[in-house]
């Protein structure tokens, strides 16, 4: 806990309690007089003392902040995920693999240059490997540079000409390191039978970028900020995991 964060803490007590101590006894009194800077100065005075003496007190308040914001988030999380469902589950313009009749559903938001993302891939490849009743939305969510809103738009662009090579284009680029230029994204797709001329055109157009905006205010509304993130059922999952934790997720989705 930062010193910073201390004081704000420390400070906002202390205007509460001034608050309090200045406020009119009840709704018939008469407001009160502004307070002097002297008075001020002493009510501070006896509530910084009190709080330095009981230092639990702050624990105890930022514990109880801390609960209270994570509840409404939960809460806000519930209210989105139900208002999104169709657009995240069901965009026509977003890629979708596995088995798209599958009884569960993978939504996986992902940066082709995030190295956690790549570390999860294997994972993922042996979920839909074994498991033929998964169906996997794939969310281009590029937020680390432009290299990666490149890469997205080739992806997109592949998925646009033919949606059955798109995976091919995406693992493909999930196993690259390194730097990730134009030249080296356009190697990959043509390696993956695409041509290279019409992918670039289909780069150009503007569904593939409005098709961004919609993924980057679906991840905000799910207080997404981060790659990987999944949502399995009602589960979001912020970060890698392994195969274990999917397994487990899918069948708790699968019981609901």
């Amino acid at each position: 806990m930062s010193c910073r964060f201390l004081s704000h803490v420390i400070g906002f007590v202390l205007g509460v309690m001034i608050t309090v101590a200045t406020a009119p006894a009840d709704a018939q009194s008469k407001p009160s007089q502004p307070m002097s800077s002297a008075d001020r100065k002493a009510i501070e005075d006896v509530v910084r003392e009190f709080i330095l003496k009981n230092p639990e007190i702050i624990v105890e308040a930022v514990k109880n902040l801390q609960e209270r914001e994570k509840q409404e988030s939960n809460e806000r999380l519930k209210v989105n995920m139900v208002a999104k469902q169709a657009e995240l589950l069901n965009d026509p313009d977003t890629p979708v693999g596995g088995n798209p009749k599958g009884d569960v559903t993978i939504v996986e938001f992902f940066d082709y240059r995030c190295s956690y993302c790549k570390r999860v891939m294997p994972a993922l490849q042996e979920v839909l490997k074994t498991d033929k009743n998964v169906r996997f939305v794939f969310k281009e969510f590029p937020i680390l540079g432009p290299e990666s809103v490149t890469a997205s738009k080739v992806a997109l662009a592949a998925w646009f000409i033919d949606k059955g090579k798109y995976e091919a284009v995406h693992w493909a680029l999930m196993k690259t390191t390194g730097a990730l230029p134009e030249s080296r994204l356009m190697k990959i797709a043509t390696d993956a039978g695409f041509d290279a001329k019409a992918l670039k055109k289909a780069m150009d157009d503007p569904k593939i970028e409005e098709l961004l905006r919609r993924n980057y205010a679906l991840a905000e509304a799910l207080e997404i900020n981060g790659t990987p993130a999944f949502v399995i059922g009602d589960h979001v999952i912020r970060g890698a995991t392994d195969l274990a934790a999917f397994r487990q997720i899918i069948a708790k989705a699968r019981g609901s």
